[in-house]
């Protein structure tokens, strides 16, 4: 994300489909904000998919920087590799 906004880029995007929970979660948990569910957005697998949208711009990536700083640092890490804080509170 960094890179991105560094570029110019005003906002990053997310997307899964809405079954994916697991990815759901991620997004929010890496600070992304759900915009929205695109209804009926394809099909997968011979089922219809919704896709749920999540974004970052760049009003707020300055905040959200800092704890990827701080959640990325070798302080943070164990011996096994392991972050000891998370990044965000589990959602």
């Amino acid at each position: 994300m960094q890179h991105a906004f560094a570029l110019g880029y005003f906002r990053v995007v997310w997307r899964c489909n809405v079954l994916n929970a697991a990815s759901m979660r991620a997004a929010r948990r890496f600070g992304f904000v759900y915009e929205g569910t695109w209804r009926g957005d394809g099909i997968v697998k011979g089922r219809r998919r919704d896709t749920a949208w999540f974004s970052i711009v760049e009003a707020e990536w300055a905040a959200q920087s800092a704890l990827f700083a701080a959640w990325l640092d070798d302080s943070n890490f164990d011996a096994d590799g392991r972050a000891l804080k998370p990044l965000l509170p589990s959602i």
